[in-house]
């Protein structure tokens, strides 16, 4: 689920963090890195399971309407192509995500349904909804690109959406781009009604997670020394007045160029250049490719840059 320029991400935030709270209680800092990387995964099974409660209701709303007493035309023989969707059929009727949910204990949307309420409000006012209903039928292919556009279109922009995650984690709001691409993806990449949704597990394997782990404590136990590096290689700028985060990203570029020798040295750079356009000011990039350029040909110069493994290849 996490790649690693995310983990990345999560051990920056994390170092901020702890420079924010003035912290040097590195077990306790680590422990919640871990279980802010653990709630991604919760945030990827809620927001797939809205798509099934917000089919859940709709079916229930329909039963409920056609047993009004003055029930309309419309009421008494409603179009069940929406609830019948053949690609909310796969994510409703999977077994891995039910077992997931039941796992973490993710019953959300049960204790706050007027969320799904006002998602399902705002799919039937859109234009993309209105549009697909109008044929009685449609392919799988159809339906595919029907719940992948309302995913991106209705229910991923969703602000009260976006206001309950908030209130409920607010380190979810930096995963949530993310996470969004992913679902996203898993939903193309259904081709037929006999795919299964497979749930992603939170590391590609054993290497990641002890990554975050590694990347964390080496950075931070060895902070000083790692600023001592780029410190007179900034002769146009206050080194008091670099930003924060500039400062944190510039040590853990620095700490894996020095203690990671199998992650390329290209690679380091490249990935802490896009973590600081993303997240840094504007001029942040500029700045931090400049210091690491220098840092690289003093680090070779002086033979400090030791790569090998399987990565190099």
């Amino acid at each position: 689920m996490l790649n690693r320029r995310h983990i990345r991400i999560k051990v920056m935030q994390s170092i901020y963090a702890m420079h924010q709270h003035q912290s040097d209680q590195l077990d306790k800092e680590e422990k919640f890195l871990f279980q802010s990387i653990e709630n991604t995964q919760d945030l990827y099974l809620l927001l797939l399971s809205a798509l099934v409660e917000i089919k859940k209701k709709e079916e229930l709303y329909i039963v409920l309407a056609s047993k009004k007493h003055l029930a309309t035309k419309e009421e008494r023989q409603p179009s069940l192509k929406f609830v019948q969707n053949k690609v909310l059929a796969i994510i409703a009727n999977s077994k891995a995500l039910q077992q997931s949910l039941d796992e973490r204990k993710i019953k959300n949307w049960q204790q706050n349904d007027d969320i799904i309420l006002l998602l399902i409000e705002s799919i039937k006012a859109s234009k993309l909804y209105q549009n697909y209903m109008q044929k009685a039928t449609s392919s799988f292919d159809e339906d595919r690109i029907f719940i992948a556009e309302l995913y991106t279109e209705v229910i991923a922009p969703s602000e009260k959406l976006y206001d309950y995650l908030e209130d409920h984690k607010l380190t979810w709001l930096d995963d949530l781009p993310g996470i969004n691409t992913l679902i996203l993806k898993q939903i193309k990449q259904l081709k037929s009604e006999q795919d299964a949704l497979i749930i992603p597990k939170v590391y590609k394997d054993d290497d990641d997670k002890e990554f975050v782990a590694n990347l964390f404590r080496k950075t931070v136990l060895n902070e000083v020394e790692l600023s001592k590096e780029y410190i007179d290689k900034t002769p146009n700028w206050d080194v008091e007045r670099i930003a924060e985060l500039d400062t944190i990203i510039l040590k853990m570029a620095i700490c894996e160029l020095l203690k990671f020798p199998s992650i390329p040295t290209k690679v380091t750079i490249n990935e802490y250049l896009e973590i600081a356009k993303e997240y840094s000011t504007p001029k942040s990039s500029i700045f931090i490719n400049g210091i690491l350029d220098n840092l690289v040909k003093e680090f070779e110069k002086d033979k400090r840059l030791t790569k090998s493994g399987r990565g190099l290849l």
